[in-house]
This record gives structure tokens, sequence and C-alpha cells, in this order.
């Protein structure tokens, strides 16, 4: 298995609307073996969607348990096509995300969600999700929709953080050197 890069904003791969996988292949159990290792790399990662890793495929990894539980991977959904089903109730939440780091935008969630998808395996697998899992499914599956927080946001923020961005890059390519 293997730590992938993760790709950042405005990178196009995140605008786009990602291709359903066909046939699960080794390939494709490869691919999320690697997005579920990357996303447990990450110090704040609760998903990752195939998109963030330069992968327009609709598949997401999600763990939303306690940092201590995630050690045996429990929490663990590897979700291929993931599908709402049903989506009840209204949350806020700020959520952040690993392509835009350093990011904190308040969003409009359903609280409750029923989502549908296939494991690694193949099999069709049901899902009924309420607080913070339900959020982390609309998230992720919004990644696969090419949709991101940031743009619900003004113009001129999105420059904002774009600028902010790209020093962060700047400062800590010199900080390599």
């Amino acid at each position: 298995m293997a730590i992938l890069d993760i790709v950042l904003y405005p990178a196009s791969v995140l605008h786009k609307k990602a291709d359903p996988v066909d046939t699960i292949t080794d390939d494709i159990r490869r691919l999320i073996a690697d997005m579920t290792e990357t996303m447990y790399a990450t110090p704040t990662g609760v998903g990752l969607a195939a998109p963030q890793v330069g992968h327009s495929k609709r598949m997401t990894v999600i763990d939303v348990s306690e940092k201590a539980e995630r050690k045996n991977k429990k929490g663990l959904l590897q979700m291929i096509n993931p599908r709402l089903l049903s989506a009840t109730g209204e949350v806020e939440y700020e959520e952040g995300c690993l392509s835009l780091p350093g990011l904190g935008v308040v969003m409009q969630r359903k609280a409750d969600v029923v989502c549908t998808y296939q494991d690694p395996q193949g099999r069709e697998q049901t899902i009924t999700a309420t607080g913070f899992l339900a959020i982390a499914i609309q998230h992720e599956i919004d990644h696969l929709d090419g949709k991101l927080i940031i743009d619900g946001l003004s113009d001129l923020k999105k420059d904002m953080y774009l600028q902010k961005l790209k020093k962060a890059l700047r400062d800590n390519a010199r900080k390599a050197i």
C-alpha cells in the first residue's frame, strides 16, 4: 500500500463529476486501499474521495471514529459508487477539507442519511447514518459530484483563500530547501 499525494484546490479533477466504477478490479481494490492508508496518514482526515488523489472515480473512504479506535479500522467505510437514497433533518457544521487546507466553512447538511454503495468485494451495502457520519458521507459524495465546500463562498473570499494557500505552499517550499 502507498500514501498518495492529495490534490489541492483549484485542481480541475476536484471540479469534475467522477466516473462510476463499472467493474471492481484488483486495481480498484488497490486504489481504495491506498486511499485508506492516505486518509489515516493525515492528522485531520476523516474522509477521502478518489478525486482528491487525482482519480476521477466514484470511490471514497471514511472513518469518523475516535483517534484511538482508528488503529483497528473498525469504523472504516470503503464505498464504491455511493448514492444517497434519502436525507432528512437539518444540521449546520463547520467542515474542513484535505484539498482545502486551513479553510473551514459552515455548511448546511442533512442530519440523517441512507446511503447505498458497493464494498471492495462488490457486495451491495446500505448504511443509515446520523450526526458526524452523515455529514462526512455527504461531504465525500459532494467531492464525487465535483462540489467543494469553497463553492458557496464569494469570489473575493475564494481569491483570498487561494492567495493564502499559495503563500503557505511557497513558505513550506522555502522551509524544505
